[in-house]
């Protein structure tokens, strides 16, 4: 992360507003995290920050373990066509709307980091329109794309689930 984006973020540390911390009552520390939607929302108003100085987009790892990840991500922007070839995701909409295309051909795949790859475009994809309150389950293996129109936005916590080989 560069230095505006750490600027821009450290105002809303995660840490500083779990519940991960000490139980009330035991005074013990607990494994739990909880992100109320409005924290999530304020930090993702510092992404929206983020994603103004850079290329419209911005994402933030909020929690990561071996076998999953959590990701707060906002989207000012129409998103790369893309396929994760080892894990599925969940997105959850916060905020926002955005066509999602899924399923259809990849065109001009290439690897793009562990196990993703990035194309053109989804040919025969399937299009659905995503709002507030939306919940998608998208396999490894599914290609898949957030189309933005004009002058929306869409924010997504998103859980990103390794999947067994």
């Amino acid at each position: 992360m560069d230095d505006i984006a750490k600027r821009i973020l450290s105002d809303v540390n995660l840490d500083d507003v779990s519940s991960h911390g000490v139980d009330r009552i035991s005074g013990d520390r607990s494994p739990v995290d909880h992100w109320s939607p409005a924290i999530l929302l304020e930090r993702a108003a510092y992404l929206r920050k983020m994603a103004k100085y850079g290329n419209g987009s911005a994402s933030d790892t909020i929690k990561a373990l071996p076998h999953y990840s959590a990701v707060l991500s906002f989207q000012g922007r129409t998103s790369d066509p893309e396929v994760h070839e080892n894990h599925t995701c969940l997105f959850h909409v916060l905020s926002g709307t955005a066509t999602l295309v899924t399923g259809g051909m990849l065109t001009r795949p290439m690897q793009a980091g562990a196990g993703v790859l990035r194309g053109d475009l989804i040919e025969n994809g399937s299009r659905q329109e995503l709002r507030q309150g939306d919940v998608v389950h998208i396999p490894a293996g599914v290609p898949h794309q957030f189309l933005i129109a004009g002058e929306k936005a869409i924010t997504c916590l998103i859980v990103k689930i390794a999947e067994a080989k």
